[in-house]
């Protein structure tokens, strides 16, 4: 009965097409003959593809699939999508499917009550070629072809460590990624970025590891997220008070990078702990313009390193430069910036990324003391997941909501652009699998 009515229906609009109030949501069961004489209902989906002679229709545009998938990096519990953006895509016509996440600081209801369809965990693998997989973080190390368009931080575009096995699991199966580290506007500025929270956090993290060192001999203990700011700031006011006691004064910290997102972040950090205005130098191009290494660092407490590093500059600290100041005081490093396996990183005295389970890693080949140690923690702003992410989240939603047409959008497209032009550098061995 459903198929032969379809055929009537279709029949009757011999010079029809298909009226659609939203591109991207189809109105299910409802044709509209283009004079106005005619309307039916119907209740096969498949009948439109079925019987309606291409040549005399507008062929109806499926609604632009988001597959947000659940993060698999430890202690990561960011979103790139939030309940509040979702539901912003959701009302522009995209579906938008969200796996199940033991991590995700938004809990899988919220997402479901703005009308977001939960999937398992891990589906993305499966899900149909065309939808488009949303995360935050790279995708675990495993060798199998991505087929689809991958929105995400990859962490492959400056030869880390590891770079070409990344990368070239898209072109071998005919997937692409789209770096949310490299959507820029057409003046060159990135559109969304987690800097603030991540200088916010790093400092938070490196004042408290100050603190620490003084008050003990063992290493600075693991850390979890905070649900606010406020609870954040708290913990660290207590440490950096008992940090002082014992130090008879507050730390002097040195900022490079100040002026940016990231760097602004980690002064308001240290601003709101406490730490004294005269105490915090704020460093940009224009003081390291000379060239380092710098005796500011090392003659600071606490060096951030809050750069986005593009290209090779001098380093800003290395051993040489802390064995040979006889009065150094730095004990603590945050490269928030966290090239660890850049071979242009700034800052080499260390080799290895730290993790909220060991925030820190000592600094060998010091001859005297105070012993240092550094923070290189990559994914810092899940130190506090739900602001970060809605900040994040809300400055990308104007971009996410031209992923219909991404390859016509600008901010995709140079995306796009710039992802051939890695997969072109990648050697022949790397494209084999």
């Amino acid at each position: 009965m459903t198929q032969t009515y379809c055929r009537r229906a279709v029949h009757s609009l011999t010079k029809s097409t298909i009226h659609l109030s939203n591109p991207f949501r189809p109105q299910q069961g409802r044709l509209f003959n283009t004079k106005g004489s005619h309307q039916s209902n119907w209740n096969n989906k498949s009948c439109i593809s079925s019987f309606i002679d291409p040549s005399t229709t507008t062929a109806i545009m499926s609604p632009t699939v988001l597959h947000l998938r659940s993060e698999t990096k430890p202690l990561e519990h960011r979103s790139a999508l939030t309940p509040t953006t979702a539901k912003k895509l959701i009302e522009a016509g995209y579906v938008v499917n969200v796996e199940r996440s033991p991590e995700r600081i938004f809990d899988d209801a919220e997402f479901e009550a703005i009308g977001a369809t939960l999937v398992p965990e891990g589906s993305w693998v499966d899900a149909p070629k065309e939808h488009i997989i949303v995360g935050l973080k790279e995708l675990l190390e495993e060798k199998f072809p991505l087929k689809h368009v991958h929105v995400q931080f990859a962490h492959c575009y400056k030869q880390q460590g590891g770079w070409e096995n990344v990368l070239a699991r898209f072109p071998r199966g005919g997937g692409t990624l789209l770096d949310l580290e490299f959507l820029v506007d057409e003046r060159g500025r990135r559109v969304a970025a987690f800097g603030f929270h991540a200088g916010f956090a790093g400092a938070a993290l490196a004042l408290e590891a100050w603190a620490w060192q003084l008050n003990n001999t063992t290493p600075f203990p693991g850390v979890s997220s905070y649900p606010n700011e406020d609870a954040l700031v708290a913990d660290v006011k207590a440490a950096l008070n008992k940090g002082a006691e014992k130090a008879g004064r507050m730390p002097r910290v040195i900022v490079i990078g100040a002026l940016g997102r990231c760097g602004s972040g980690a002064v308001a950090a240290l601003r709101k702990a406490g730490v004294p205005e005269q105490n915090i130098l704020k460093w940009d191009m224009e003081e390291t313009k000379p060239g380092g290494p710098f005796k500011e660092i090392t003659d600071s407490d606490i060096f951030i390193n809050c750069i986005y590093l593009s290209s090779k500059v001098p380093h800003f600290v290395n051993l040489e430069s802390m064995n040979n100041n006889p009065d150094r005081k730095l004990s603590v490093v945050c490269d928030v910036s966290a090239d660890t396996t850049n071979p242009l990183n700034p800052v080499p005295i260390y080799t290895v990324a730290t993790t909220f389970d060991s925030p820190t890693v000592k600094v060998d080949g010091l001859k005297s003391e105070p012993a240092c140690s550094v923070i290189s923690i990559d994914h810092l702003p899940s130190l506090l997941p739900r602001e970060a992410s809605e900040a994040f989240s809300h400055d990308l939603l104007p971009s996410l909501l031209t992923l219909n047409d991404w390859q016509n959008s600008p901010v995709w497209a140079r995306a796009k652009k710039l992802f051939d032009e890695k997969v072109a550098t990648l050697p022949p061995s790397a494209l084999e699998g």
